[in-house]
């Protein structure tokens, strides 16, 4: 239920939206969600209030497998240092659109930005069995929106870690403070490979490469990620160039 829920409300314009359920809180589809009584919540106005009421009347989570993507924009100290600052926010906005759009797409839910960095969560719930094959897709979306597939060269450099596992999910914080969320050394294996990934690159854990059928022919690594006791395989997904027409 809660899948065709955000189905149907994915295809009303437009955003921002509920963060859980997708239903839009502008464009022609606000009245609507207004008449069906949600609204940004007064608490947490990335949920509407219907899903944070649910979360903090339902307080607490388990632990469950899911998958995850964390993307960062590469050298972005460099670039927010040839520009003026306001130029700089404009195109982390750009950046923040298009990653929501490519998690959305793909039945993600967008935990948080954290600066340059987006943290997406996919889960059976809402993303269904085949979780790992959408956060790889997710990634690639992105990647292709930022112009990697481009043989002119991104407008906007970002490397993407994906990996799936057990992470406990769930509610955090009181009052008006309650977040859902995702804890555990899946979420931070994750962050280790988006750190390590190069612009351009998706570094997909062997894990999550095997659940979502990637081909095994891809290129493989073996990283020392920063607070591993062992090292951490992982296939490399690139994007095909597109040329540019003549």
């Amino acid at each position: 239920m809660e899948r065709r829920v955000r189905v149907l409300f994915r295809g009303i314009p437009h955003g921002p939206r509920c963060k859980l359920c997708l239903a839009p809180f502008g464009g022609v589809g606000a009245p609507l969600m207004r008449m069906i009584g949600k609204r940004p919540s007064d608490k947490n106005p990335a949920m509407c209030n219907s899903c944070f009421d649910f979360m903090a009347s339902h307080h607490g989570g388990a632990e469950i497998e899911c998958s995850f993507l964390f993307a960062d924009v590469r050298g972005s100290t460099s670039i927010a240092e040839r520009m003026p600052a306001t130029e700089f926010r404009g195109l982390l906005d750009r950046f923040y659109a298009i990653a929501t759009t490519a998690v959305i797409d793909h039945d993600g839910s967008v935990d948080k930005f954290v600066g340059d960095e987006l943290v997406a969560m996919y889960f059976p719930l809402l993303s269904g069995k085949n979780h790992p094959a959408k956060a790889i897709e997710s990634a690639k979306a992105l990647l292709a929106a930022t112009g990697h597939a481009d043989s002119a060269g991104p407008w906007l450099p970002v490397g993407a870690g994906v990996h799936a596992g057990p992470a406990w999910v769930g509610a955090v914080g009181e009052g008006p403070r309650v977040e859902l969320t995702a804890l555990g050394d899946t979420v931070n294996t994750t962050a280790r490979l988006a750190a390590a990934a190069g612009a351009g690159e998706i570094l997909v854990s062997s894990h999550a490469a095997y659940a979502a059928g990637l081909d095994a022919s891809l290129e493989h690594r073996s990283l020392e990620l920063k607070g591993k006791s062992a090292p951490t395989d992982v296939v490399v997904v690139r994007l095909d160039p597109v040329p540019h027409p003549r």
